[in-house]
């Protein structure tokens, strides 16, 4: 008996380290990347916005700048940036001394020759001058008359006024300094409204209309997305940039100011309830699903495509756990181990998340 029972105890030790082994091998296939762990969550619901990204200045929706037409001295500026004009108030003087004098003279002559004309008359009625001399007296007294109008208005050309209604934006010049003819030296503007003209490329000016909300960011306000509408769109682009110039109208109240750069999202089109998945889950018009223990490969329709969020339109449910971001060279059914996504980090913007260009 004891024979017999031996052999049936050594066959049930060899069975079992069969087991073992074959235990042992598979967990060292599994070790040596058998199956390729994974990053995988369920689509996520929230908007997404398709946007156009540009960028430009901020500046004031009716200005003007103010230029001297001739040349001349600097001799007063009776303003300083920031206080309010009305249209017509003078904002700069040039040294108009011999403006003045060569008024004067001109008032003279135009003077002397408006008696002379009448005594020229007199002298003609009574044929002690030839009309050829009256004539002659006549043309000299309009050309002095002309002489005083432009003698006026190089006088008044010295004094540079506000040309409508606003704030002195900037002043470039000070007393004592000479202006070129041409020179700008101040700038009048309202501050509101405000707009930003943008450069938008020739690629994205068929998505753009007027009236399209438009959010912003300027540097100064990092932490900041302002407000402001498409109000017009340039017919002509630039054929060297390949650009067309767009202006945007900030809603009233930013605190923006004139001159400063900013980056625009023009939103063209926008998905209340869409269903997202990370951009770093495509490949190509596919994602992969965890099934169980494999990868499934799903062709999906894409809808709107942003940096960090797609929309799904169709090809997955929302159930579905996506891998985030498929290793290269993963194929339909390959074994996987799914595992969550680390916590976002706090103060991702929507626009962001949305998959727009960052706000």
């Amino acid at each position: 008996m004891n024979g017999t029972k031996k052999p049936r105890r050594r066959w049930r030790r060899l069975v079992i380290a069969i087991l073992l082994l074959a235990a042992a091998g598979g967990g060292a296939w599994y070790a040596m990347g058998g199956v390729t762990i994974v990053v995988a969550s369920r689509p996520e619901r929230g908007p997404a916005v398709e946007a156009v990204y540009a960028t430009g200045a901020v500046e004031a929706t009716f200005w003007a700048k103010v230029a001297s037409t001739q040349v001349g001295r600097i001799a007063e500026i009776p303003v300083k940036e920031g206080d309010k004009v009305k249209a017509g108030d003078v904002v700069m003087r040039l040294d108009d001394r011999e403006a003045k004098h060569k008024l004067a003279e001109a008032e003279a002559k135009e003077r002397f020759l408006t008696q002379e004309v009448a005594r020229m008359s007199m002298l003609a009625q009574r044929d002690f001058a030839s009309q050829q001399q009256f004539q002659r007296t006549i043309s000299d007294h309009a050309q002095a008359v002309a002489a005083v109008a432009a003698a006026r208005q190089r006088l008044a050309d010295l004094a540079l006024t506000a040309p409508l209604d606003g704030e002195v934006l900037r002043l470039d010049g000070n007393v004592g300094e000479v202006l070129r003819s041409g020179d700008v030296a101040v700038w009048i503007g309202q501050r509101e409204p405000m707009r930003i003209e943008a450069e938008v490329d020739e690629e994205d000016i068929p998505k753009v209309q007027r009236g399209q909300k438009v959010l912003v960011k300027a540097d100064a306000w990092p932490n900041r997305v302002f407000t402001a509408t498409v109000t017009s769109l340039t017919p002509k682009g630039d054929p060297v940039s390949k650009n067309y110039r767009v202006r945007i109208t900030l809603d009233p109240g930013q605190p923006l100011q004139i001159g400063m750069t900013a980056e625009v999202n023009i939103i063209v089109r926008e998905t209340k309830d869409a269903m997202l998945v990370p951009f770093s889950a495509l490949r190509g018009e596919a994602v992969f699903v965890v099934e169980g223990a494999r990868v499934r490969r799903r062709v999906i329709r894409l809808g709107i495509v942003g940096t960090t969020k797609v929309e799904v339109l169709e090809g997955i449910k929302a159930s579905d756990l996506v891998v985030s971001d498929p290793p290269a060279g993963m194929k339909d059914g390959d074994f996987v181990k799914a595992r969550a996504p680390a916590s976002p980090p706090a103060g991702v913007s929507a626009a962001a998340k949305n998959g727009a260009r960052p706000q």
